[in-house]
């Protein structure tokens, strides 16, 4: 089962752009069963779009509900997903039920802010995403599917570092539904939540004290329901919401302890 997108907040100046962002992990694995053997010569990709709405926790700031393009391709050796390119290395099958897959990651996170975007961030430097780096190892068994995940930014933005574990689990209700509830931790390194949640010296005014952020833990629960018209055409509804850790919470940018996000989308896949 793989991940679709991934990604932080809303598309941010992106003008004609041909792949999504700021799904973060909430489509995943909604065409593994489109998806060639990985001992297939054969390719695959995909095009479609999704209707994203999604709350971020900074106070004051409007829900944003953007239509968003949906790109995917992928081969025996690579996967292109969204922002996201994977690198297949080999597999350790150990039994029929039982499968280790291993991948090297790249992808852009879009996530940030502008100044304009809240009035609680008016004066603050932007905060960009970045390009970021890692690898994910994902075991397939019969009672869930697991996958950790290690990544780091490598463009100079944040300079952050992120592990994810996540826990995901498939039931097909008749031949075209299926559903899959999950729920993922993620950690997140002191670079990574200062820079997105810190306020700096020179960012201190009456309605922001300085901050310093410190590494945290987010909970994500969220579930997925997939609905296959045929082999080429399915559509997927996520529903997620992300208990914030606690030096994200305490930020003077923050006033909600949790965020959520829905996604709506159809995806046409070519073979």
């Amino acid at each position: 089962m793989q991940t679709l997108f991934t990604g932080g907040a809303a598309l941010r100046g992106m003008a004609a752009t041909l792949m999504i962002s700021s799904l973060a992990s909430p489509l995943s694995a909604i065409a593994a069963d489109q998806q060639p053997d990985i001992e297939s010569p054969s390719s695959t990709w995909g095009l479609g779009f999704a209707v994203m709405s999604k709350q971020d926790p900074y106070t004051d700031i409007d829900r944003e509900t953007e239509l968003l393009p949906i790109v995917t391709y992928e081969n025996k050796y690579i996967e292109l997903l969204g922002p996201q390119l994977e690198f297949k290395l080999p597999s350790w099958e150990i039994n029929d039920s039982n499968k280790f897959e291993f991948r090297v990651v790249g992808k852009y996170e879009f996530f940030g802010y502008e100044d304009n975007d809240a009035d609680i961030l008016e004066g603050m430097d932007d905060r960009d995403g970045g390009f970021w780096m890692g690898a994910k190892v994902e075991w397939e068994n019969p009672v869930a599917d697991i996958s950790a995940e290690i990544i780091t930014e490598v463009s100079g933005d944040s300079e952050g570092s992120s592990f994810n574990l996540g826990l995901e689990r498939s039931w097909d209700l008749n031949e075209r539904f299926t559903l899959t509830p999950r729920v993922v931790a993620s950690w997140s390194d002191k670079d990574y939540v200062d820079y997105y949640y810190g306020v700096r010296q020179e960012e201190v005014n009456a309605n922001r004290s300085f901050y310093k952020g410190d590494s945290t833990v987010n909970i994500e629960a969220g579930i997925r329901g997939d609905y296959m018209f045929n082999e080429k055409h399915f559509m997927f509804l996520d529903l997620s919401v992300t208990s914030l850790g606690s030096e994200i919470e305490d930020s003077p940018l923050v006033d909600s302890s949790t965020q959520s996000s829905v996604f709506l989308g159809y995806i046409y896949l070519f073979k």
